[in-house]
């Protein structure tokens, strides 16, 4: 992890900003928020994303600690990525992008393909981390 930190900015806003940068890395934290997610789940709910890029945005997540990979011993082998607690700290800010972009949909009067932000209860995501 220590290779890691070292290539962060060192000024805490733009390093939040470089750890969830990307086009796909706040909708896939966005998704892993509800709970353990299999790799094809995440494809299968982001069908514009390549399973390459996929797997390169989960691996630097779980790099910077957003998310968790779990590797169950089974014949195939079955593997799940949940946010980790560190990651869930990022559902709020998430969540208030996903409320800016509503409202910024609205003053541009382009509703009509926007999709509501989805709220989960905060006990079930700590049970989903504590999994």
């Amino acid at each position: 992890m220590t290779d890691v930190t070292k290539r962060l900015p060192k000024l805490p806003v733009e390093r939040a900003l470089k750890v969830i940068s990307g086009r796909w890395k706040p909708v896939i934290l966005y998704y892993v928020f509800g709970g353990p997610k299999r790799l094809s789940e995440l494809k299968r709910m982001m069908p514009e994303i390549t399973q390459k890029v996929l797997i390169q945005q989960l691996r630097e997540m779980e790099e910077h600690g957003l998310v968790r990979r779990r590797i169950f011993a089974e014949m195939p082998a079955r593997v799940e990525y949940s946010a980790t607690e560190l990651g869930l700290g990022l559902e709020p800010v998430l969540l208030s992008l996903c409320a800016w972009g509503q409202r910024h949909a609205e003053e541009l009067n382009d509703v009509a393909d926007i999709a509501d932000c989805i709220v989960r209860p905060r006990a079930a995501l700590r049970q989903t981390v504590a999994a």
